[in-house]
């Protein structure tokens, strides 16, 4: 089975007011530390979106072995990104796994249990101790769906849709963090001190 990555770290951070991507994290700026967790996935191929602060993130994120795609739409929400990217994706593709880019505490080992448990159907969620979340699977069968998207929730909505059975892929712990607004970035290092010193 072939199966693309795809990073989606196109935002503008209009609520953080910096670009979130290069905020620092684990000693590296938070994208960096994202895509090298997406790297140790073995995805047959990885694609990532940017589009905020390209030049700055362009210059500062580390993007060997991964296939960057600009967004010049991103203010339109991550639904234009999805569509952005799926030019991109290689026509051997069965499936592709959406994880953000401000989510760095994603393991390998999740998406492998999504992967392992959705591949063959079209939507597939993991599904935390408390709620569903990234990353995503999403079949060839809704491919051309992808790219009609519009919207910031676009996802999720085609998730609630019913049109297609919805395969949960259950592990352990809580939805990992992302990072929106300050107070979410403060949370997610205090999070990750808390772990080292634990």
């Amino acid at each position: 089975m072939f199966v693309t990555g795809l990073v989606l770290a196109a935002g503008g951070s209009s609520r953080l007011g910096q670009p979130k991507q290069l905020l620092p994290y684990k000693g590296r700026p938070l994208l960096d530390v994202t895509l090298a967790m997406a790297r140790r996935c073995g995805f047959d191929q990885l694609l990532v979106t940017i589009g905020g602060a390209s030049v700055e993130v362009r210059d500062r994120i580390d993007f060997e072995g991964c296939h960057v795609v600009e967004n010049v739409n991103y203010t339109a929400g991550c639904s234009s990104s999805i569509g952005a990217a799926m030019g991109a994706v290689d026509e051997r593709s069965d499936g592709v796994v959406l994880l953000l880019g401000d989510q760095p505490d994603v393991s390998p080992a999740v998406v492998a249990t999504l992967v392992r448990t959705a591949k063959g159907a079209p939507l597939g969620v993991t599904l935390y101790e408390d709620g569903r979340g990234h990353p995503f699977w999403f079949g060839l069968q809704v491919f051309g769906e992808l790219l009609e998207l519009h919207g910031d929730k676009a996802v999720w909505k085609l998730l609630e849709s019913g049109r297609y059975p919805v395969i949960e892929a259950r592990v352990a712990g809580p939805i990992p963090r992302d990072v929106d607004t300050w107070e979410d970035y403060q949370a997610l290092l205090a999070a990750s001190d808390e772990a080292t010193r634990g």
